[in-house]
């Protein structure tokens, strides 16, 4: 009998590490093993340190050990010729050209990522496989989408028979395939559920989160891993010794409030990468060995890596007269994008510029940085600053109602009605958010707008959507053969990329840690805004040790690590970079978040 393991958790915490040790483990234990992970911005291969991709490959000097990252795209490919593949040979070409359309809109992607994730839990190739997952928002929205998917093929065959990805008799069969992943997801003798946490407070506080939501629908997490944790031996100065003392506090609180078996990673004082450093870890989080800790005084000190400090008044800054200017914050989950995302914004605020803040991460956490409850409408957080955030549940229920009023009067009541039906798709929520994130980059009532991003995969899926979406807008309205229609989203969409791709109006931004899988993913997407025709006029280094509190060989050796990729940022990514230390406290709230924006 298969085991499959998940493990989960908010961007930055561990997860794709705790996963790969775990497999590695599993695997030198004589079980064969696979890791999948769904995340689209992927960094198993980093972990490895050897080629994966879209394929079930072998992991080098690990017997029984297989990995594989399933790429969006190349999944959307496989799900679309499954699909369309017993039709080839008996329907005309007119109805396989309009199959083919339906499998063109962008939930197809979404769908495509979701089917291939479930072949996985068909089989009984494997004694355990292990999902390395994206960060959380974007799990649950996988996780709900067999209960979703099962409800709407049902509902649709009872009705109009239509589907946004078709006819239901060409997808009936996956209804029962959702079933059954349903029933395995909440099999508490074959599936455990593993969330990976920081000692911190927006990460406690996400984990609790997404376990409530889990268990509304019937998944229960296992255990909880909380990772990072500063080695008391370690913090001999006051600054890591009033760190230490705040992550024992969370660590109290987690133990209060998440009944669930708990496992206490230390902190290492470099990262981990490679098979041996894999190893290491998965001793440690098996075995219980520790691993020991040079305290001793370090004698050289690390100068600053020399970086021109860049010009943030001009970058971040709407020029005179300008338009309503856009700054985008994305990267790795957990560098720290939803802070300096509240940082610029107060920054642009106190600089007499109304801002607003938006967030279109399903895992929200400005309103914790700010200490302020963020919802669905635009609210004044303080002088010249406001946030929202996108809600995806309440986005739907708006685009739903739009797309149905402006139908009225256009089309037949059983038009209506089957629109209604195929609104319904759990797909339709994709594009709900997606509609309103652009109304805020269409605005003119705020003079600087600050989006903080889901992580980097889901970021560039979302700024992909302008590319594709006219197509899928006229397929749901039925509208293919509208003139007047098809203009009206093709124009709205090439505004949308030219504002995107005008550097005086949008300004994209990557935030990072100077560590190796960060800089990585980074670069990445970096390559492919470029490739869709948008620039990168900024990076964030955050999190940078200084000299000051660098005087013991542990955070030396973390030092001399950041330095070493802080001059790789600079030559690999050729553009300013703007250095955020380290700060005392974990940045919630207006006080911490004034004396972050001082630095500046």
């Amino acid at each position: 009998m298969t085991e499959y393991l998940f493990f989960s958790g908010k961007g930055g915490v561990g997860k794709t590490t705790m996963a790969s040790a775990s497999a590695v483990h599993y695997a030198m234990n004589g079980q064969k093993t696979l890791i999948v992970t769904t995340d689209p911005a992927s960094n198993l291969a980093d972990v490895f340190e050897q080629e994966i991709g879209h394929r079930i490959t072998p992991i080098n000097g690990v017997p029984n050990l297989w990995a594989m990252e399933i790429e969006p795209d190349k999944a959307t490919k496989e799900y679309k010729e499954k699909i369309i593949a017993p039709y080839r040979d008996i329907m005309p070409e007119d109805v396989l050209a309009s199959l083919e359309e339906n499998l063109s809109g962008p939930c197809t992607t979404e769908m495509a990522a979701f089917d291939r994730f479930i072949d996985f839990m068909e089989g009984d190739k494997y004694d355990i496989i292990v999902f390395d997952t994206a960060p959380t928002g974007h799990t649950i929205r996988l996780l709900e989408l067999p209960v979703d998917w099962s409800k709407h093929i049902t509902e649709a065959a009872s009705g109009s028979g239509q589907t946004c990805l078709g006819p239901v008799q060409t997808i009936q069969d996956s209804k029962d395939k959702y079933d059954r992943a349903t029933a395995l997801l909440k099999d508490t003798e074959k599936t455990t559920f593993i969330f990976v946490m920081r000692p911190e407070e927006l990460s406690l506080y996400e984990t609790q989160r997404a376990a409530n939501e889990l268990e509304t629908i019937g998944i229960k997490s296992g255990k909880l891993i909380i990772n990072g944790i500063l080695p008391e031996e370690v913090c001999g100065i006051e600054f890591f010794k009033r760190k230490y003392d705040a992550q024992q506090n969370i660590i109290r609180k987690a133990e209060s409030g998440i009944k669930k078996p708990k496992q206490f990673m230390l902190l290492r004082d470099n990262e981990v990468k490679g098979l041996k450093a894999l190893q290491s870890v998965a001793e440690e989080l098996f075995n219980g060995r520790k691993s020991s800790f040079q305290t001793g005084i370090g004698h050289t000190p690390f100068s600053d890596i020399a970086l021109e400090k860049p010009d943030i008044d001009n970058l971040w800054l709407p020029g005179v007269g300008a338009k309503t200017k856009s700054l985008f914050f994305t990267g790795k989950g957990g560098v720290g994008k939803t802070t300096i995302s509240c940082i610029a914004a107060l920054f642009n605020a106190r600089k007499g510029f109304k801002t607003l803040l938006v967030t279109t991460d399903p895992a929200a956490h400005i309103g914790e940085v700010l200490n302020v409850k963020v919802g669905s409408e635009p609210a004044k957080v303080t002088d010249n600053l406001y946030a929202v955030m996108v809600d995806q549940k309440t986005a739907f229920n708006e685009y739903k109602e739009k797309v149905l009023n402006e139908a009225k009067g256009k089309y037949s009541d059983d038009m209506l009605a089957a629109m209604d039906e195929e609104l319904n798709s759990p797909c339709t929520e994709e594009m709900a958010a997606f509609d309103k994130f652009i109304q805020f980059i269409e605005g003119r009532e705020y003079q600087t707008v600050v989006f903080d991003t889901a992580p980097t995969g889901h970021t560039l899926r979302l700024l992909e959507l302008p590319f594709d979406y006219a197509k899928q807008v006229e397929m749901m309205a039925g509208t293919g053969d509208n003139a007047a229609v098809k203009d009206g989203a093709t124009n709205r969409f090439k505004n949308i990329i030219q504002t995107l791709r005008d550097r005086e109006r949008t300004l994209f931004t990557f935030v990072l840690y100077p560590e190796s899988t960060p800089v990585l993913e980074s670069y990445r997407a970096m390559v492919d805004l470029r490739n869709a025709g948008i620039d990168t006029q900024l990076v964030v280094a955050n999190l940078i040790l200084t000299d000051r509190i660098c005087i013991n060989d542990f955070f030396r050796n973390r030092q001399q690590m950041q330095m070493k990729y802080l001059q790789e940022i600079k030559q690999k990514f050729n553009l300013p970079v703007l250095k955020f230390p380290l700060m005392q406290d974990e940045i919630k709230g207006f006080e911490l978040l004034k004396k972050a924006v001082a630095i500046l």
